[in-house]
């Protein structure tokens, strides 16, 4: 069988195997269902023209979905953030957050939540993120482009808050400015920090603000993100995890 880039390492694929925990003996192994998942994420290239070397699409995308209802996506993700955290000397759960979000197009397939962001020039959807100091992803929601960046925050918050609870203080720029303030702090009793932007012109790198962005740009050297391709906002989510999964991954966990 043909190898890729993508494919996970015996390390990757034990990592991933513990988590899982299903030892059930299948025609095509899950480690090859995982390996095509991750391909299509990186290469961006659509279900039915996967690469042979793999199980057939149809299976492929069966397990994708599967996984991606039951949840197990988003819990393989989030049990990689807190080995990455502890392996880096860090407490398990962050009390600090970083917001930001993202305007991109979507395709003719993309059937919901699609409108035009008037401030970004945009018709598609914004991806909301908050990340930790380390620029691992938090929480993730993706919804219509013409949402208010104060409005989609309340749903990445509200996401936040349901799977960790000692944040304290959250990060934003001046977008998020205004009533959210008050918002964050009667409702979730964190402190919305907002990083302006430097008033001379000149270039300046912000603090916190930068790791949010690098994060955003390590989402988008995976491919399958460059635009939104999905019919669902989930699935959307669910490829923006995976993408976050095969990067902590690469780290020497």
């Amino acid at each position: 069988m043909k190898k890729y880039s993508t494919d996970l390492n015996d390390l990757q694929w034990q990592i991933i195997e513990k988590i899982q925990n299903d030892h059930r003996i299948r025609r095509h192994k899950l480690r090859n269902i995982w390996n095509a998942v991750f391909y299509i994420t990186k290469s961006g290239c659509q279900w039915r023209m996967l690469p042979s070397d793999f199980a057939p699409w149809q299976t492929v995308y069966y397990y994708f979905r599967k996984w991606k209802m039951e949840g197990l996506i988003e819990e393989i993700h989030d049990m990689l953030v807190t080995k990455v955290r502890i392996n880096s000397g860090k407490k398990e759960t962050p009390t600090v957050g970083i917001i930001d979000s993202q305007s991109v197009k979507t395709t003719l397939v993309a059937g919901e939540s699609r409108g035009y962001d008037a401030g970004k020039k945009t018709k598609g959807r914004k991806r909301h993120i908050i990340v930790d100091t380390m620029g691992l992803l938090l929480a993730v929601v993706v919804h219509s482009a013409d949402i208010q960046d104060r409005d989609g925050a309340k749903m990445a918050m509200d996401n936040l808050r349901h799977k960790y609870f000692r944040i304290l203080k959250i990060f934003a720029d001046g977008g998020y400015a205004g009533q959210l303030i008050d918002y964050v702090k009667e409702k979730f009793n964190w402190v919305l920090e907002i990083v302006k932007r430097n008033e001379t012109g000149m270039f300046k790198v912000l603090p916190k603000r930068w790791i949010v962005e690098r994060t955003i740009s390590w989402i988008n050297n995976y491919r399958r993100n460059s635009k939104d391709y999905e019919n669902l906002t989930e699935t959307s989510e669910a490829i923006i995890q995976l993408a976050m999964i095969r990067i902590m991954l690469n780290r020497k966990i």
